[in-house]
């Protein structure tokens, strides 16, 4: 009866995902997996035997684009995988990629599933794995996660279920590198970094600092942004020395990776998409695949929609990247064009985090200068509009639109340069859906 309700549930999900590509009801990221779990609470114990080796990708930044390009990189070395390549990844995100796109008479090579922090020992209490990417771990959503430590031990806790899991870890993050358990730890890493075209390093203002496990604050020789980079302590403990080691040279419209003497160049900018394609490299290497198939597929490679992603709005170069948390908006900040118009989309609905002090921890001062309107919208516009007048813009630049539609249309309409949106997680969702946003001019 149980495998029965699986097979049945397949075939449901695959009914409901064409009613809702043909009424566009929803986007679909998890409703189908909600109805499943329903009908076949076992439906990824059962998914198990479809896929050969299975590949999980967590961490508080970066977990969709990493997956992301592993998931490019072992397509086009010729593997057939299932990916939740529309980052829904909680337990729900994955039934639902897994249900929708499993054909019961075929088998995978890979599973690459990105998996919420807090849903990654849920997910391996029925899912194998082989492989866990970890690529960082900063403060994000309190309301959720609470403190690190928390996030960390929920990890900790998907980590001890799988003994023969190798943990792929980012050596520069001291919370990430410290994980323990499983068969195998390889670590990546940064060397250096280079910044070029007249880009300059900018210290963030978010950092973290942590005690080694003598109870010492730890130093640094190098630190590249949050508590990232080499860290050592007087007792002798200190930042393994990585497998992959990588020298970076950032550029405006691409970064260039070497990783033991090979290069790679990759379509994305900013350092944390630089450490994203390097814990993908890492985990493609370690599977054996090819160095000149991944130098010569990287640059085909398509970010997932807000993570980077230039769209086009009324015929304007519009480039839609997702903020979530301090950390990971002063990445994207460093990188904003200050001559774009601007609209930020903040929500606190549950999955982008109720908790939206974050804001005020973020570094928008460096909007300061910008030269244009900027939009705020969202059910936090008017928090997100407080936050930029303390940051110093000119409240008159300042214009609040809290339905996002309106907003979207508005700059659209309005804006006479390039622009720039800057959304949380179910704002970047609800935008995915709208037919204002065209791939090509």
């Amino acid at each position: 009866m149980k495998r029965g309700s699986f097979f049945c549930s397949l075939i449901i999900a695959k009914i409901i995902r064409i009613i809702l590509k043909t009424t566009k009801l929803s986007g679909g990221t998890s409703v189908i997996g909600k109805i499943v779990l329903k009908i076949c609470p076992d439906f990824l114990l059962f998914a198990n035997k479809y896929f050969k080796t299975k590949i999980n990708i967590t961490g508080t930044n970066g977990k969709t684009t990493t997956s992301g390009l592993i998931s490019h990189l072992l397509r086009k070395s010729g593997n057939n995988l299932i990916t939740n390549s529309l980052g829904a990844n909680m337990i729900q995100g994955v039934v639902n990629a897994i249900s929708t796109e499993l054909n019961p008479f075929c088998k995978y090579k890979y599973s690459v599933i990105e998996a919420d922090e807090a849903f990654l020992e849920i997910i391996y209490n029925k899912f194998d794995a082989d492989y866990l990417v970890i690529t960082n771990l900063f403060r994000d959503q309190l309301d959720r996660y609470g403190e690190l430590a928390t996030t960390k031990k929920f990890i900790q806790n998907g980590i001890d279920k799988k003994h023969n899991l190798t943990l792929i870890l980012n050596a520069d993050d001291p919370l990430v590198a410290s994980f323990s358990g499983g068969k195998e730890k390889v670590f990546y890493g940064v060397n250096s970094v280079k910044y070029e075209n007249n880009l300059t390093q900018e210290k963030s203002g978010v950092q973290e600092s942590f005690n080694c496990p003598c109870g010492k604050q730890l130093n640094y020789s190098k630190k590249f942004y949050a508590q990232q980079g080499h860290y050592y302590c007087d007792c002798g403990y200190k930042r393994p020395n990585p497998k992959y080691s990588a020298d970076v040279i950032l550029y405006k419209n691409c970064s260039v990776i070497k990783i033991n003497d090979e290069e790679y160049k990759i379509p994305l900018v900013g350092l944390f998409n630089a450490y994203n394609a390097i814990a993908a490299i890492s985990l493609c290497l370690e599977l054996g695949i090819q160095k000149d198939t991944i130098k010569n597929n990287l640059n085909s490679f398509k970010v997932a929609f807000g993570r980077s992603e230039v769209k086009y709005l009324n015929g304007k170069k519009t480039l839609i990247q997702l903020i979530k948390n301090p950390i990971g908006a002063n990445e994207v900040l460093k990188t904003a064009d200050l001559d774009s118009h601007f609209l930020i989309a903040i929500n606190d609905n549950y999955a982008d985090g109720r908790d939206v002090s974050w804001l005020w921890d973020a570094e928008f001062e460096k909007l300061k200068d910008i030269k244009n309107e900027i939009v705020v919208s969202g059910t936090r516009a008017n928090d997100m509009a407080l936050r930029l007048k303390y940051a110093g813009i000119n409240p008159e630049k300042i214009k609040v639109i809290n339905d996002l539609i309106t907003a979207v249309k508005y700059i659209g309409n309005n804006s006479k340069s390039d622009i720039t949106i800057l959304p949380t997680y179910t704002a970047l969702l609800k935008i995915d859906k709208m037919k204002n946003f065209k791939t090509k001019k």
